[in-house]
């Protein structure tokens, strides 16, 4: 796959069955539609579907950061805020293929997820999980 934010050429990182496209020049992650759920469920969050859901159809942000083409289907996909506080700001695929985090947003959404996660361990283990994820292409 090409990188939508860069054009390089992304890797695939395979991490408990679930492939992610991981771009090492710009660390941007592409998670097609489901993924992102499984990776949060897969880290130990529960109750993920619903916070994903809930942020599929909020509004487009306002920006004047360049638009990106969904990979799979080449259409502009829309800018959203993912969090509650509007600090991370993701690539959507209108037609459902997936989403697209720069480099470090997808560590910053686990961590806002996992610190309103019940147990005071809960948000270094996720951030561990990440890390794990991608620490062999970020040493490269």
């Amino acid at each position: 796959m090409i990188c939508p934010a860069c054009k390089s050429d992304t890797l695939i990182v395979e991490y408990n069955n679930i492939e992610l496209d991981y771009c090492p020049a710009c660390k941007g992650v592409w998670f097609d539609s489901g993924e992102l759920e499984l990776l949060l469920e897969c880290a130990g969050l529960e109750n993920c579907q619903s916070y994903i859901s809930d942020t599929i159809d909020v509004p487009e942000a306002v920006t004047s950061e360049k638009k990106r083409k969904c990979p799979i289907c080449r259409r502009k996909m829309k800018k959203i805020y993912i969090d509650e506080d509007k600090k991370i700001m993701v690539d959507i695929c209108r037609n459902g293929h997936g989403i697209w985090f720069d480099g470090g947003e997808v560590a910053q959404l686990i961590k806002e997820i996992a610190d309103k996660a019940p147990g005071k361990h809960a948000s270094q283990g996720i951030l561990n999980f990440i890390g794990d994820m991608f620490k062999y292409r970020e040493q490269k």
